[in-house]
């Protein structure tokens, strides 16, 4: 009889102990409130949960929380406060809606653990928030669409526009005014008139054979140069743009615009044989050099117009003078002479067909 006794005391003992050792959590509390149960679409709602434990545990939160259909935008924890003898643990949690009408924030769980690690749940209650829409009055009805304000004309920004005004029309004023007067007097300057087309020419002419391009060996860049003089008196002379043309279309051209026949074929063999040292790399010797020279001078001496046909002051000439030749003695300019121009006499001059013999 005494050994049945005392197992049922044993267990009466065992069980005593496991119950005293939770004590220190089982006293815990937890409540929560919210700072507004109506707010408008996307507005913030703020839940502060409170937990009231032993000063010895401590409040273990959720590490996520899902409270659809609100959501969670932020989680700020406060510091453990000691009020009464026992410590109070809070978190804040700020939510939105993007839901219109009556809706629940969730229930979620919250662990307090005590000495030696004895654990326990608590819950927090669900509350009822309304979410109305934005802009609906107290009937119920949409506002209306505000018009765009007007900006305010006072004294100090009309003023400012009419100065601005002001400004702008007296500087178109003074531009129109010196426009004209740079117009007025472009107009009232009258230059010199071009020299004759033959006289650059022969200057020319003169000017490469006082250079020392042959003695240095330029055998192609002194037909070049002479090539070009030959050819801008033609444009000069009978508005041929010649610079930019084979020698066929050069002959072509002079023929259309009726000049002499002698003319158009000594023009003709003088630029065949320039082309033949500028292209086929023909190797004239200096004799030759000095003949091709000579014949360009007997071309542009054989075909200077009468006196009634010099350009007249305005530049014009009935065979076809133009102001071109002013750009003759700026392509001669680069040929520098090597003697004063006094050593630049021509040298018995000799018809076309001799030297093409």
């Amino acid at each position: 009889m005494r050994g049945r006794l005392r197992f049922p005391g044993t267990l009466v003992v065992c069980a005593c102990m496991l119950a005293v050792a939770p004590l220190a959590a089982q006293d815990a509390r937890i409540s929560n409130d919210v700072d507004t149960t109506l707010v408008t679409v996307g507005g913030r709602i703020q839940m502060t949960v409170t937990v009231e434990h032993a000063v010895g545990a401590r409040v273990v939160w959720p590490d996520s929380l899902d409270l659809a259909p609100f959501e969670l935008l932020g989680a700020q924890t406060a510091a453990p406060a000691n009020v009464g003898g026992r410590a109070r643990s809070s978190v804040t949690l700020t939510m939105a809606a993007f839901e219109l009408g009556e809706l629940e924030i969730p229930s979620f769980d919250v662990q307090v653990v005590g000495p030696g690690e004895a654990r326990e749940t608590l819950s927090t209650d669900r509350f009822g928030i309304e979410v109305v829409s934005v802009g609906a009055d107290e009937g119920g009805d949409i506002r209306d669409i505000r018009g765009p304000l007007g900006i305010p004309l006072g004294v100090m920004t009309v003023s400012l526009w009419l100065l601005f005004a002001l400004v702008t029309l007296a500087a178109a004023y003074g531009l129109h005014r010196r426009s004209r007067r740079n117009g007025e007097d472009e107009v009232g300057e009258v230059g010199p008139p071009p020299r004759p087309a033959h006289e650059v020419a022969l200057e020319a002419i003169a000017r490469i054979e006082s250079s020392p391009m042959l003695e240095r060996g330029q055998v192609k860049e002194y037909h070049i140069e002479v090539s070009e003089v030959l050819r801008t008196y033609v444009e000069a002379r009978f508005c041929v743009p010649s610079l930019e043309m084979t020698t066929r279309e050069v002959v072509d051209g002079l023929r259309g615009v009726g000049a002499q026949g002698q003319f158009v074929d000594g023009l003709r063999r003088f630029l065949d044989q320039c082309d033949m040292v500028k292209f086929a790399k023909v190797r004239p010797t200096l004799e030759a050099s000095q003949e091709i020279l000579e014949l360009g001078r007997d071309l542009v001496t054989g075909s200077v117009p009468d006196h009634a046909d010099v350009v007249s002051d305005t530049g014009g000439s009935e065979n076809g003078g133009s102001d071109v030749v002013g750009t003759l003695s700026v392509e001669t300019d680069r040929v520098r002479p090597a003697a004063d121009s006094e050593t630049a006499e021509a040298e018995p001059s000799s018809s076309p067909e001799q030297v093409v013999s």
